[in-house]
């Protein structure tokens, strides 16, 4: 089995693929620990094809695949411009969503997939890149950290209706 993935951009054919490849990722992580309903309503609004071809299309951002034997097992999105009033450092990108497929975890591709969302923030003259991680997610909090990224605050997520706590994580591009 090839276990080298293909970081590239995302383009407009590999929407509905993507939004597959984003709901099962996030109904993985995340299903066992909130309501059904709540998952629910937070994948028809978050990862629909027509949403993914949409974030694949903005100017200010960036959708990163990572692919094996053409099928994707891992994706991040970026956002230049995007501001969070605890994150220093501008002008800063966000990355908006960063998943893994679980067989991938541990095997090099995350590190490898940041590294490349670095790249392109970089490339988009960002000084800095953040994120938020769920507060209950420390195997992504631990990931984040060996990554360099700090922690510098709180922020709150909608998961359908119910109101979550995340961390909000930067890091400083201008030094890493």
């Amino acid at each position: 089995m090839n276990t080298a993935a293909d970081i590239r951009h995302a383009t407009a054919a590999d929407a509905a693929a993507l939004a597959e490849f984003a709901r099962r990722c996030f109904t993985d992580t995340y299903a066992t620990v909130n309501d059904p309903k709540d998952m629910a309503l937070h994948l028809e609004r978050t990862f629909g094809a027509d949403i993914q071809a949409r974030e694949i299309a903005d100017p200010d951002g960036a959708c990163l695949l990572a692919v094996v034997a053409g099928s994707i097992v891992g994706y991040t999105v970026i956002r230049a411009g995007a501001r969070h009033p605890v994150v220093e450092g501008a002008p800063a990108c966000e990355v908006k969503r960063f998943y893994v497929d679980h067989a991938w975890h541990g095997r090099g591709l995350a590190p490898a997939l940041m590294l490349a969302a670095r790249a392109e923030a970089s490339a988009r003259g960002a000084a800095t890149l953040w994120l938020t991680a769920w507060q209950e997610n420390p195997r992504a909090l631990g990931f984040y950290k060996k990554m360099g990224f700090r922690d510098v605050g709180v922020a709150t997520f909608l998961l359908g209706r119910s109101e979550q706590t995340d961390r909000v994580l930067a890091l400083s591009l201008e030094s890493a």
